[in-house]
């Protein structure tokens, strides 16, 4: 969906900035080399061939300044820094004054420049602060800069605590699993346009077993393809795409996210799994590993920094995806991850 949104802006001409925030990296490590092939477009304009120049300046200064703290920024630079310009080596004064640069040099050029960044919850809390500071700032000087972020469930609670003025002046739409009729849409249509039918139960199998999670029906979609001889696709065909879909993502979506998972927070989600799908309560899931709540903390708070569990509602947890419960049951069998 991220995709799709910065395609269409880049087909109104507006300048995009695609960038993933993986774990283990600063954001102005992956900030910067995107938001410079960006500079170096505006700099083809001739209106804004100046101030884009400016801003490609202002990267520069940028970037060295702040190399010693994030050792991980690797950029090159077209330009020798300005002077005073995002230089400070403090990412919540430089980022703005880099943004306001960059803004300046999009709105001379008649476009706008739109970030797009995706696993928006791992960026650290006071980098997060950072570029919510810059774009506020930008905001505020009518700069046509933006940003269009996804992430897990929990994303909003950390931009609030990162700036306490975020949630006024960012939107935050809930994307979850799909309603049951959206879901047999994403099912049906597809399948039509190859000209292939499925019998209603086995359309509301595959709605069923997937709890409406995008990824899962394009998984059980797939199987089920494959598995069926001739058209209409059965529910028998569905019953045995299930047991390999369930595999596929036991040896992938499920076992990636379970392995970086230290003994400790393995337990937490065991322990959460034995209650059912969830939300559960703090206090139930510390009583089923015998601990009890304030002990947990860390291992809780650990878990949903990694994306793994998330608070819907103050002392509730519950898994970022459908299915981990059965999954946790499934590599954590019987009674031994209680010791």
């Amino acid at each position: 969906m991220l995709d799709r949104m910065r395609e269409d802006a880049a087909a109104t001409g507006f300048q995009c900035v695609r960038i993933e925030a993986p774990e283990q990296r600063s954001l102005p490590a992956i900030l910067a080399p995107q938001l410079r092939i960006a500079l170096l477009r505006l700099s083809r304009n001739d209106q804004a061939k100046d101030l884009a120049t400016r801003a490609l300046r202002g990267l520069a200064g940028f970037a060295r300044a702040l190399k010693l703290k994030y050792q991980d920024i690797e950029v090159g630079l077209d330009f020798d820094p300005e002077p005073g310009l995002a230089d400070n080596g403090d990412l919540e004064n430089d980022l703005p004054d880099l943004f306001e640069a960059a803004g300046s040099a999009a709105r001379e050029a008649g476009t706008a420049l739109v970030l797009f960044l995706d696993e928006l919850q791992y960026v650290h809390e006071e980098q997060l602060a950072a570029l919510i500071t810059a774009l506020h700032r930008c905001a505020q000087r009518r700069l046509p800069v933006t940003m269009v972020g996804a992430g897990l469930p929990q994303l909003r609670g950390q931009m609030g605590l990162a700036k306490s003025y975020a949630e006024r002046l960012f939107d935050f739409p809930q994307i979850g699993p799909l309603p049951d009729e959206a879901a047999k849409t994403a099912i049906v249509k597809p399948l039509h346009d190859q000209g292939v039918g499925i019998d209603d139960g086995a359309l509301t199998a595959i709605v069923v077993e997937t709890h409406g999670y995008p990824y899962f029906i394009q998984e059980w979609g797939k199987q089920a393809w494959d598995a069926a001889s001739s058209s209409p696709i059965t529910a028998t065909d569905v019953e045995a795409a299930s047991k390999i879909s369930i595999a596929a993502l036991d040896e992938s979506f499920f076992r990636v996210r379970f392995d970086r998972l230290t003994p400790t927070e393995k337990r937490y989600m065991r322990a959460m799994a034995e209650l059912g799908p969830g939300p559960h309560r703090s206090g139930d899931i510390a009583d089923a590993l015998g601990r009890n709540v304030t002990s947990l903390g860390p291992t809780r708070s650990q878990l949903i920094a990694k994306g793994m569990i998330w608070s819907p509602n103050h002392g509730d947890t519950a898994f970022t995806v459908p299915l981990f419960d059965a999954f946790m049951r499934r590599i954590m069998p019987g009674a031994d991850w209680r010791s």
